[in-house]
């Protein structure tokens, strides 16, 4: 375990979150998890973990998009890892401007608050829908990258944000861009969940769309298990 006396967890209340916040204190981590504020008192996903890891928690309650609250959340912690995101795709049609300003100015908040605040790591959440369509597959890390929607657009904006601050004043950022991830706690709407409800319901056929795409699919704990593995990285910054 590095030298990380407190680490923070962006989106902790969120599905991969959640699964990440929950395995840090299991691993005896010291970590403040940053929820989004809401009326209803709920945390998230962070609600459903056993009692007696949301008693190990320092629970911030705040939103990406304000720099103080950021800021904040950010003192006192040596590491960031940051999941905190709008992701659902059909919603960013309608509604860019709210990705633009959670997912690139929050990523600017957070980073330029680990600049003034000497985090020694943040590690940056992608996607893999920065590539969009897949102009020729396997997809590697060189595959151009394509703002195929606003969603995935607002990401590579972010991406770039948490990039340039490393390339312009060496603040330990590091990206992970997970594929496909699947398990508990995940919305209802992807593929996974979608095959198991319809077995649960019955079904002798299962709907899937389109079956021309090919995937890999990541479980969560896997996931989770890569974040931990690049906070402890040597030489991981700036890529």
């Amino acid at each position: 375990m590095a030298n990380y006396k407190r680490i923070l967890v962006t989106g902790a209340d969120g599905f991969i979150g959640s699964h990440l916040t929950e395995h840090l204190v299991r691993q005896g981590y010291d970590v403040r998890a940053f929820v989004l504020y809401n009326s209803f008192n709920s945390w998230g996903w962070l609600d459903h973990i056993p009692p007696e890891v949301q008693r190990e928690l320092d629970v911030f309650c705040g939103d990406i998009r304000d720099p103080y609250g950021v800021r904040s959340a950010v003192s006192g912690c040596d590491a960031i890892l940051h999941l905190a995101a709008l992701i659902a795709i059909p919603y960013s049609y309608h509604s860019p401007e709210t990705y633009i300003d959670t997912n690139i100015k929050g990523t600017l908040n957070i980073v330029q608050a680990a600049r003034d605040l000497d985090v020694q790591r943040i590690v940056h959440t992608s996607t893999s829908e920065v590539y969009g369509t897949a102009r020729f597959v396997p997809i590697t890390e060189d595959h151009p990258l394509q703002g195929q929607s606003p969603y995935s657009a607002s990401k590579i904006g972010a991406d770039q944000v948490a990039l340039s601050f490393h390339r312009s004043f060496g603040t330990p950022v590091a990206v992970l861009r997970p594929f496909n991830t699947y398990g508990p706690r995940q919305s209802a709407r992807a593929v996974i969940p979608t095959i198991i409800t319809q077995i649960a319901k019955g079904a002798r056929e299962i709907s899937l769309g389109n079956l021309t795409p090919t995937r890999d699919f990541n479980y969560v704990a896997d996931t989770v298990r890569a974040f931990e593995a690049l906070l402890l990285a040597r030489d991981a910054e700036g890529k």
